[in-house]
């Protein structure tokens, strides 16, 4: 590789690293359209309950979950 191609390419990199960064939730939404995946945002939704659920899963609210399963 030749010298002015690698300061090139130091050049872009340097460039691409000072661009904003896109939350993670654009970038799933954009991966969904891009690559036409729909079946798995039902997926992740589920999960995202599951998730909560087990967060607000203490003592109190312990005796309406066991039903669930």
């Amino acid at each position: 590789m030749s010298e002015n191609s690698r300061q090139e390419q130091s050049g872009e990199f340097d460039r691409l690293a000072q661009q904003k960064r896109t939350p993670m939730l654009a970038e799933f939404w954009f991966f969904l359209k891009h690559n036409k995946k729909w079946w798995l945002l039902p997926i992740l939704i589920v999960l995202l309950l599951l998730g909560l659920l087990v967060l607000l899963g203490g003592t109190a609210i312990a005796p309406f979950i066991y039903p669930l399963f």
